[in-house]
């Protein structure tokens, strides 16, 4: 049985931020928040970057999660915006390690598929399945948020184990700790 935790979801972005924050009570995840940070009326990118780390660092403080699950930049075809999309990630990143919190990636069509068994489904149906899942009453308007929250319900879905993590998961030194029992 999975311990209670908290766990943070995170969307990086430049321009829009998603975040969630799932509590898993009795191995359920239960909604405490999710919302968005928007970085568009910022013009310097550094200055949107130290935005991102002040708005990470106030969620973990207030909310004390006991991990962190972030989203993994995706091959664009645009390198500029992928650039600052990896900034962004890393700085979001670095607010979680600043608190010593640990980190896990998954990429975009893990998440997708850890939620609606479909790699390739749409933000409007993680969205719809996530208010299904947690019982949210109304989606906001910009589903950045929900693709926060649909990390945070990755990670607890996938016990972890994600892009960092990957070489744990597929050890058999792993599988046989895990499983002693199984080993004759």
């Amino acid at each position: 049985m999975t311990k209670d935790k908290i766990i943070l979801g995170v969307d990086p972005g430049t321009v829009i931020m998603g975040y969630g924050l799932i509590h898993i009570k009795e191995n359920q995840p239960v909604l405490l928040n999710f919302g968005i940070l928007r970085l568009n009326q910022i013009e310097n990118q550094p200055d949107r970057l130290k935005k991102i780390f002040d708005r990470m660092d106030q969620l973990i403080a207030e909310y004390k999660p006991d991990e962190m699950a972030i989203e993994a930049p995706f091959f664009g075809k645009n390198v500029q915006s992928m650039l600052k999309l990896g900034r962004a990630q890393g700085v979001c990143i670095a607010a979680a390690l600043n608190r010593n919190l640990p980190v896990e990636e998954y990429s975009p069509k893990k998440i997708k598929q850890s939620l609606t068994g479909n790699g390739n489904a749409s933000k409007e149906q993680v969205a719809a399945m996530l208010q299904r899942l947690l019982n949210i009453k109304e989606l906001p308007q910009y589903l950045d948020a929900t693709d926060g929250l649909a990390a945070a319900v990755c990670h607890f879905y996938q016990k972890g184990i994600g892009m960092n993590n990957k070489s744990k998961s597929d050890s058999w030194k792993s599988f046989i700790s895990d499983n002693p029992k199984r080993i004759k």
